[in-house]
């Protein structure tokens, strides 16, 4: 593995590419977004891991990613008043904000 990451660094920098990207609509997504922006950061480092040793392919990997996502997704969408594209450009600023970290970390592409 060329790198370890890190649950709360992963997390924070998410939940704080999610906070800008919602603006002011983050109150009503924070109680729902914080934890679960944080079960997406410990999904990307073991799907990560898993597709980096090879016990998994890239296009598995790349499957576990959109059911996580997605997961995500319904989660926040449950806040009131968040529509769908605001849901899924908070999520994608999440991603985006760890892609880089998470990437190079893992020796593989997996954001």
């Amino acid at each position: 593995m060329p790198g370890a990451l890190s649950v709360d660094a992963l997390a924070k920098s998410m939940v704080a590419a999610a906070r800008a990207s919602l603006g002011r609509d983050w109150s009503k997504a924070r109680k729902f977004a914080e934890p679960q922006l944080d079960n997406l950061a410990r999904s990307l480092i073991t799907v990560g891991e898993m597709a980096a040793e090879g016990s998994i392919s890239a296009q598995e990997a790349a499957a576990l990613l959109e059911v996580h996502k997605n997961t995500t997704r319904t989660v926040l969408l449950t806040s009131k008043g968040l529509g769908l594209l605001a849901v899924e450009n908070a999520i994608n600023a999440a991603l985006g904000a760890v892609r880089d970290t998470v990437n190079g970390a893992l020796g593989v592409t997996l954001l």
